[in-house]
Parts: structure tokens; sequence; C-alpha cells
């Protein structure tokens, strides 16, 4: 299995905004994570602009070399920011506003004309489509209907449980979704989020 990873720099924006000014660069420490490595850098600007401001997206989109993944809530804001600078992939999540961090995906099933609609409209930008999922097989066939490229695998539960080793729910709901992904349609591919470092050690050494 070959890893890609998106380095998200959305608390390195929370840092420079509590302390005014612009220490860390967000769009140097972009550069740097690229120089060390990472295939890509994912931001997640949210309404409020608490951390990634939609300033920083237009720069960074200017000056990201590898690919560039802007994650949220598909808003008319978020969709016009889509629209100017043209990333590399948009990962779509159900964030509310005040949601301080991604804790839930897709209800595709009940979701799935409205994100129909959203991808489409995404694709003629050239961007490539995610949508956030948790790991639910049954959600599977109703994203793929939506026309998404890609499916992101919210792990938090698996990523929580692993230090102590992840139990037999865990570990069963994150097999099977990449076997009924591969076996519906091969395009489909996964993402997955919020891996912890042990969990990341663990994929690679399989």
């Amino acid at each position: 299995m070959s890893l890609n990873l998106s380095v998200n720099i959305n608390k390195l924006a929370t840092l420079r905004n509590a302390r005014g000014g612009n220490n860390p660069d967000v769009v140097q420490m972009a550069k740097l994570c690229e120089q060390f490595g990472a295939q890509g850098i994912t931001v997640h600007p949210r309404p409020d602009e608490r951390h990634i401001r939609y300033a920083d997206v237009v720069e960074l989109a200017q000056q990201v070399t590898t690919e560039f993944n802007i994650e949220g809530y598909p808003s008319e804001d978020f969709l016009l920011l889509i629209e100017k600078v043209k990333p590399h992939q948009v990962t779509l999540v159900p964030d509310p506003p005040e949601a301080i961090t991604s804790n839930a995906g897709w209800d595709t099933i009940t979701h799935e004309n409205t994100l129909k609609t959203i991808i489409q409209r995404i694709k003629k930008t050239g961007a490539r489509v995610s949508i956030f999922l948790d790991p639910n097989p049954n959600l599977i066939p109703s994203a793929q209907r939506t026309g998404t490229d890609r499916i992101e695998l919210y792990t938090e539960a698996y990523a929580k449980a692993f230090e102590s080793s992840p139990g037999p729910k865990e570990t069963a709901n994150h097999k099977k979704k990449p076997e009924s992904a591969e076996t519906d349609r091969k395009s489909t591919r996964l993402n997955s989020s919020h891996i912890t470092i042990s969990y990341a050690v663990f994929c690679l050494k399989k």
C-alpha cells in the first residue's frame, strides 16, 4: 500500500493568530513541510477565520508546489473561494460553523442529492473531490452516487482505541470500507484523517 502525507497547517495559523503578527508564517511553514517530504498541504478555512484565513488560502494556492487540499463546509463563500483558487483537491465536511474540529462524517443517504449538486459545481474548477465519511460501509453506495472521487475516513474512534489495541468494532469498520469501495467502484480512492503518530507507524508497517 502506498501512502501520501498531506500536512494540515491549521494549528500553525492558530498559533500565529494568538501571537499576533505573522509568526509563524504559514506560507513559509508550508514550504518547509514540502521540503521535508510532505506530498501535500491541507487547510480548513472556517467562517470565523480562527486559524487559516481566506487570504491565507489565496496566498498558499500561489506558493504550494505539491498537492493543495482545501477542507470545509460547502457554504457559498467556501465554494466561491474554491472557484477562485482552484486547488488540486476539495474535501467536503459537514461541520457547523461553531465546530471546534471535524467530529463526524456526512450522512450521504440523507444528503446524496445536495452533495451531488455541490460536487458537480466543484468539479468544473478541475479539482478532485473527497467527502468526509464515518467508517460505516452502508454509506458507501450513496457516497459513490454523489460523484465524489474519494472518501476520507473519519478515524478518531480507531485512533483513540489504538494505544490500547483497537477492538473488533473499530478494526472491522475500517477493514470493511476499503473492500466495499474497491468492489463497488474501482475509481473511488480512500483518504484518512485525524491520524495519530502511532497509527501512522502502524499503517507504514502494514
